[in-house]
């Protein structure tokens, strides 16, 4: 039997002399990464931006619709109102904003007023 360069053989003894070889393969190294599916986050990142914007549109044309400026704005219920559509579109900014930067493998920057769980050392 030929030995391929880069396959590892472990060799198992049985009771009567036999020597079975199993191969196993090398297969690709682990890399250590904290931060998972960064590709997704980039990705949905990229499509909720122009989400975003559709819902500030959507906003705007609300607004200029109250304000007589425009025709007659065309949903119903709770998203007839313009506040509604500029708060999602912000909500909508600020998840694609914090999807890129754990995309691109940034951390967030430091607003001094959001603190969540223990203080920092330097801080007590």
């Amino acid at each position: 039997m030929f030995l391929r360069p880069g396959i590892v053989y472990t060799e198992i003894e049985t009771s009567p002399p036999m020597i079975i070889r199993v191969k196993l393969g090398k297969g690709r190294a682990l890399v250590r990464n904290r931060r998972k599916n960064t590709h997704l986050a980039l990705a949905a990142s990229a499509l909720l931006y122009p989400t975003s914007l559709m819902a500030y549109v959507l906003g705007f044309w609300r607004l200029a619709s109250d304000m007589g400026a425009t025709g007659e704005f065309t949903a119903y219920g709770l998203f007839s109102h313009w506040q509604v559509w500029m708060v999602l579109g912000g909500l909508l900014s600020v998840i694609a904003f914090v999807l890129g930067r754990y995309g691109r493998g940034e951390d967030l920057p430091d607003l001094g007023v959001l603190r969540f769980g223990r203080p920092r050392p330097e801080s007590q």
